[in-house]
């Protein structure tokens, strides 16, 4: 009996041990992908923000565009009302010369 006891024991101690390399290398496997699911968080998120900062980017590359038609608009404006007033200008000083002689 003390035979089998032992052999018993013995096996009992086989069976934990094989269930402790299972379990820790169940746990190295979570630990792992635990690891490997918050790099892949971590670059979702890098991904996210330099998404936002792209859009970001084409706003203000649409605002600075936008500004540069609106100065050329209002520079032709400017051209426009500056040769139209001395247009006016030289043909009130002609007139008024014909009407005096």
């Amino acid at each position: 009996m003390r035979i089998e006891e032992e052999s018993m024991k013995s096996q009992t101690a086989i069976r934990c041990a094989q269930a402790a390399v299972l379990l820790s290398s169940l746990s190295n496997r979570n630990m792992k992908a635990t690891i490997n699911n918050e790099e892949d968080e971590e670059k979702e998120r890098e991904i996210e923000d330099l998404k936002v900062e792209l859009v970001r980017e084409r706003m203000k590359t649409k605002k600075i565009k936008l500004c540069g038609l609106m100065e050329v608009v209002l520079e032709v404006m400017v051209v426009f009302f500056f040769s139209s007033f001395i247009l006016m200008f030289f043909v009130f000083k002609f007139d008024l010369r014909r009407i005096a002689s």
